[in-house]
């Protein structure tokens, strides 16, 4: 059985550090080969030519021609990739925001996926302040999140907290200041095992 791992969340919140800390372990406690899929990493040369092409910001990833003409096709081969690597028998860990569409529950949709019921599903909402995710974007200095920290009320607006029906099904994950063990509470909660590898070394004794 192979496993579609959603690591979704808004910027900041540490989904890629997070997605990274899972893959090892994922692999040995499902005993099952996992690709990473990050969005960013597959579509932030290709979005930097054509934005620079449109608009001459090559760093623009939140603007309105962004988000309406370039947004969705790069989630779609995000979600192609993933589905690629699971006829393969490769299990797929994707990383993205992806807020759209954990609001429209469409990550919980099988046939919008285009996923057999033999996949295995799962989606993690990583999430911390507002503040928090704006000192780490801030920290980490990327040019893409210049117009994103030049325009923080207007992309503020977008961030929400699932609650509700939204909320059902999906592994919430505090990603503030997170221990050993909500990383392997985690785990076992993706694999379906009530014990997990571990996501972190063994302190030497």
């Amino acid at each position: 059985m192979t496993h579609l791992v959603f690591v979704c969340g808004h910027a900041g919140t540490g989904k890629t550090t997070l997605a990274k800390k899972l893959h090892g372990p994922l692999m040995k406690a499902s005993a099952t080969p996992f690709c990473l899929l990050d969005k960013d990493t597959l579509y932030g040369g290709y979005s930097a030519a054509a934005m620079a092409m449109l608009t001459g910001d090559s760093n623009d990833r939140d603007s309105p021609l962004f988000l309406q003409h370039l947004r969705d096709p790069e989630y779609r081969g995000l979600l192609d990739t993933a589905r690629d690597n699971l006829e393969l028998g490769v299990s797929a860990l994707v990383v993205g925001p992806l807020s759209r569409e954990v609001r429209e529950r469409r990550l919980f949709d099988r046939a919008w996926l285009g996923v057999g019921a033999d996949v295995t599903l799962r989606v993690v909402w990583v999430f911390t302040s507002e503040e928090t995710a704006r000192q780490r974007i801030l920290a980490r200095a990327n040019p893409n999140d210049a117009y994103k920290l030049a325009h923080w009320d207007e992309y503020r607006q977008r961030r929400f907290e699932p609650s509700g029906d939204i909320r059902d099904d999906l592994l919430m994950f505090d990603n503030t200041a997170p221990a050993s063990a909500d990383y392997e509470a985690l785990l076992a909660r993706i694999v379906g095992e009530p014990r997990a590898a571990t996501l972190m070394p063994p302190v030497p004794v």
